[in-house]
């Protein structure tokens, strides 16, 4: 019948409006609707992956890097829960995402159907909204209210499961559906903190002799990076990050001193150890940030656009503002400007003796031999890396010691580094490197990944290929999970259990899923691979065999000042 709308048109009709332009899954029967929309619908791009997982973490990693959601679809039951550790992870990093599953008709929800499951009840933990669609005249407004749970506030993934009947049958008098919604006119919108709070913390900044801003996630999702430099450089204060909120502020400014997390640095755990007041700006203090809140924090200001994460720790030293951390540094600036000069004046000494420091940590992490021979150090990995990788390219560190080895990483460029921090999924960097080049085939990539996280997620270098993009793949190889081997050795008087593997050589599977790739043992094999990589354009794979006797537990540059 002509004019006839599947519900399955719908929901595409309704991306398209809300301006989703990416769908990452596997199809299967109950999604058939949903995908065969797709095919007429040009402005959305459908990349099927190899694992559900990797979909959903490719949803992950869009959010982070556009700030808009993507789709992960799948079908029902174990397509479904192959998502979940993937969302998992948009969750906890406060990435925006929808969430699709598709699920048997809905007379037969919660009966013994084929691959029945509850999805509903299973993302509900791992999602800011989670709802069963089984009405067609509940399409519109289900997905409405998804994508304002999902880009309001700390913005997070949204799931939204539909009856396979709903989708597949027409809609009866289809709701008329805006070619851009305008939803999407106000819906990044955040509160701003008012005029009197914004003085009365102007006060408290201005007479403190030493604070630190320490810029979490919420400095990402915000994009704040110039406003938050901005209100360093005009009271003198040093800024630091959380694990999460590397890439939030360019690491080469001479007031930025890198991460602070459970391993922090020799240099950023000085820093908050000296501080009288901490400007906590989009971060929520979390466990990763604070050793399991053991570490002892001064007078705290904290800025966030989601009251409910203010006070949650260290309560009783917390003043809270709610607000745009943007916003908020900006006025500031503004409310400290006639009293700025003595406050940069009395912090000089303390900032130039910081910015020694830094000079002598960085040496650190200078030496260039492995301990073990045919091997290469992973300190020397990411330094190298940096002298050969365009200044532009985002990095994605895997979970595990990639993420830790890459506090040696220098940004130049804010919201250019993306990684697994809140549940620290691996085999994120992978899915993480796609659906980059995806979004941009012209916007270099550097995955670093360890030989667990590449085990983990190896089918999707088949998936990279087909998309193809400006990709290098580092394969940080010690044949082992190398964090928890570390750790057990540390702990446990160098025993270890289930943590080795057999020697894999990554590059010749990767040839044999039709990428260039390479197998190095010296530094000056891996800066030749990479720098034609890039060169090259197309995606290619470096398998490095990495030193194993380099700890990053122990690691000098890793450790925590004793003040």
């Amino acid at each position: 019948m002509a004019g006839t709308v599947t519900g399955g048109q719908l929901v595409v009709q309704m991306l398209e409006s809300l301006g989703v332009t990416k769908v990452f899954g596997v199809v299967g029967g109950q999604t058939l609707a949903i995908s065969d929309a797709i095919i007429d619908t040009p402005s959305i791009e459908f990349v099927h992956t190899r694992h559900e997982n990797a979909a959903a973490v490719m949803a992950d990693a869009y959010g982070r890097l556009t700030g808009k959601p993507a789709v992960a679809i799948s079908t029902t039951g174990p397509g479904a829960t192959n998502l979940l550790t993937g969302v998992g992870g948009a969750f906890r990093d406060s990435s925006p995402a929808f969430i699709i599953t598709c699920n048997n008709n809905g007379e037969n929800i919660h009966k013994d159907d084929a691959q029945n499951a509850d999805h509903v009840e299973i993302f509900k933990p791992f999602t800011k909204y989670a709802r069963l669609v089984a009405h067609a005249s509940s399409i519109k407004q289900a997905m409405e209210e998804a994508y304002v749970n999902a880009m309001t506030g700390n913005p997070g993934p949204v799931h939204l499961d539909f009856a396979r009947d709903t989708i597949e049958l027409p809609v009866d008098n289809p709701p008329a559906v805006p070619s851009v919604h305008p939803l999407r006119d106000w819906v990044s919108n955040r509160p701003v903190a008012g005029s009197e709070t914004i003085s009365a913390i102007a006060e408290r900044v201005l007479s403190a002799h030493k604070p630190v801003i320490w810029v979490g996630n919420g400095g990402n999702r915000g994009r704040a990076s110039q406003a938050v430099l901005d209100l360093a450089e005009a009271l003198s204060i040093p800024v630091i990050t959380t694990f999460n909120g590397m890439g939030a502020v360019p690491t080469t400014h001479p007031l930025v001193f890198g991460a602070l997390s459970r391993m922090g640095t020799h240099l950023t755990t000085r820093i908050i150890q000296e501080a009288d007041l901490v400007l906590a700006l989009g971060n929520s203090l979390n466990a990763v940030s604070t050793s399991r809140w053991r570490l002892e924090l001064p007078e705290v200001i904290q800025v966030d656009v989601d009251p409910t994460m203010i006070g949650r720790y260290y309560a009783e030293v917390t003043t809270g503002v709610v607000g745009d951390l943007g916003s908020f540094a900006r006025d500031l600036v503004t409310a400290t400007a006639p009293r700025a000069e003595p406050a940069r004046k009395s912090r000089s000494g303390w900032v130039e003796g910081l910015q020694r420091a830094e000079v002598d940590w960085w040496e650190l992490s200078a030496d260039l031999e492995p301990e073990t021979a045919g091997t290469v150090s992973p300190a020397v990995v990411v330094r190298a890396l940096r002298d050969v990788t365009p200044e532009d390219t985002v990095l994605i560190p895997d979970a595990g010691n990639p993420g830790v080895w890459s506090f040696l990483w220098e940004m130049p460029v804010p919201y250019r580094y993306i990684k697994p921090v809140g549940f620290g999924n691996m085999g994120f960097a992978l899915p993480a490197a796609i659906a980059s080049v995806s979004e941009d085939p012209s916007l270099p990539v550097l995955a670093l990944i360890g030989d667990g996280s590449m085990g983990m997620s190896l089918g999707e270098l088949e998936t990279l290929k087909r998309v193809g993009g400006s990709a290098v793949v580092i394969v940080l190889n010690d044949s082992s999970y190398g964090n928890i081997r570390q750790e057990q050795e540390l702990h446990f008087d160098g025993r270890t259990i289930g943590v080795d593997f057999l020697g894999v050589d990554f590059a010749a599977v990767a040839r044999g899923m039709g990428l260039a790739a390479k197998r190095v043992t010296e530094v000056d094999e891996l800066v030749d691979a990479v720098r034609k990589g890039f060169a090259a354009g197309e995606p290619v794979v470096i398998d490095v065999v990495l030193d194993r006797a380099a700890n990053a537990w122990t690691y000098p540059a890793f450790e925590p000042h004793k003040g």
